[in-house]
């Protein structure tokens, strides 16, 4: 009964078509005249939001300024700090204003845009963050402190990816916590060790001054690639080595470690001192092209390429880190730090880095320290930083520390 229903039901509806089909016409005249009258409505809103937006761009640079000064100032911390950036995405106007209102890390103590990330820490503070480990990923995400407790829901700042190679182990760090991979807009760099983890070179995604100078190899990579395809390729500047004293007579103890910075002059820590500073993220497109020379030249030019204006003609000395000697206590039979009440928990991994005099004696700068780690729960770790390394060569030294060193230990 049902069958014959639906046949029914589908010969009536072939009829009823063939019936009313000028009906039909009719009212698709009509939807049609319907959409346009909403697509007009439409283009009309855009035309006001455009109109509105225009109005925002063109105010008087005084009266603008005083509106972002007013933001700027209110909204110190975050989630707040949010209106900021809010600001700088309204117009290229808004965009460079707020860019020049709003204060370096290194004087204002905050970390407003992505580039603060690349940029050195507070000079007269340590900036305090925290690491969160996730085991079964092999994931590691850098938040900022909002509290004054060692652990709370935080900022995300950063993230990083550990990748096992037959002879090394990379950590890709990234500005988005869920893509990692070098070929994404959001690579920031990366962390690479040896085969035995005892030694670590750090990789920026772009030149840290205007001398940087790229890997060789990835040169020879970029050039080719950019022969091929239109894709920017992956970008590579060692900008600090890291190695970890082998303990090659088994006695137990601390790790011992040195950091080399080198796109930081050792001058950066003296009264007056300035490190290298990064003002914005390279175009990942091809117009990046047309701002670096090794892009225009061949791959029989790479070696003239690399010595020109990429490469420093004055080497300065670069700023070396030390871990600060811990002492041994007597009560507790273990080796003590004094951590201010950031770390709670022993572990092997805690550290604290001050600079190493080199040529010279100790002064008082030698005193301060510039990086500090530990733990404070089972995957949660301090890493308070300051002037004149960025939050990405903080977290990059600080992965360092998760990679197992059976040599060293």
């Amino acid at each position: 009964m049902l069958i014959e229903e639906m046949r029914w039901s589908s010969r009536s509806h072939r009829r009823t078509t063939a019936v009313v089909q000028p009906q039909q016409d009719h009212n698709h005249n009509h939807n049609h005249n319907h959409n346009l009258h909403v697509a007009s409505t439409e283009d009309e809103e855009q035309q006001q939001q455009d109109r509105c937006s225009c109005c925002w761009g063109n105010l008087p640079h005084e009266l603008l300024r005083e509106v972002i000064i007013k933001v700027e100032t209110s909204d110190t911390n975050w989630p707040n700090r949010r209106n900021v950036v809010a600001c700088a995405g309204v117009s290229t106007t808004w965009r460079r204003i707020t860019k020049d209102l709003v204060n370096l890390p290194q004087f204002s103590a905050q970390l407003t845009f992505p580039i603060s990330l690349k940029q050195p820490g507070p000079r007269d503070s340590l900036l305090q963050c925290f690491i969160k480990r996730c085991r079964t990923t092999q994931t590691y995400f850098l938040y900022l402190g909002l509290t004054n407790a060692l652990a709370d829901d935080g900022k995300f700042l950063l993230a990083a990816r550990k990748s096992r190679r037959p002879t090394c182990t990379d950590y890709i760090i990234s500005l988005h916590a869920e893509e990692m991979s070098k070929g994404s807009n959001t690579y920031v760099g990366k962390l690479r060790s040896n085969f035995l983890g005892t030694k670590f070179t750090v990789f920026d995604g772009q030149p840290p001054h205007a001398r940087a100078k790229m890997t060789k190899n990835c040169s020879s990579r970029l050039v080719n690639l950019k022969q091929l395809s239109h894709k920017v390729p992956t970008r590579n500047y060692p900008v600090a080595h890291i190695s970890y004293e082998l303990n090659v007579l088994g006695s137990r103890g601390p790790r011992r470690m040195q950091c080399v910075m080198d796109s930081i002059p050792s001058s950066a820590i003296e009264p007056g001192g300035v490190a290298p500073t990064q003002t914005e993220f390279l175009p990942s497109s091809t117009d990046l092209s047309s701002s670096l020379p090794f892009f225009r030249s061949q791959t029989n030019n790479l070696e003239n390429s690399l010595s020109g204006s990429l490469v420093s003609s004055h080497k300065e000395e670069a700023l070396v880190l030390r871990n600060k000697a811990p002492r041994w206590h007597e009560q507790l039979q273990c080796w003590c730090l004094n951590f201010h009440g950031r770390v709670t928990v022993a572990s092997v991994k805690n550290f604290q880095l001050v600079a190493s005099p080199e040529n010279g004696p100790a002064g008082p700068q030698h005193e301060k320290i510039i990086l500090q780690f530990g733990k404070v729960g089972k995957d949660v770790f301090t890493i308070d930083y300051r002037y004149p390394i960025s939050a990405f060569q903080a977290f990059a030294i600080c992965l360092s520390s998760f990679d197992t060193k059976i040599a060293c230990e």
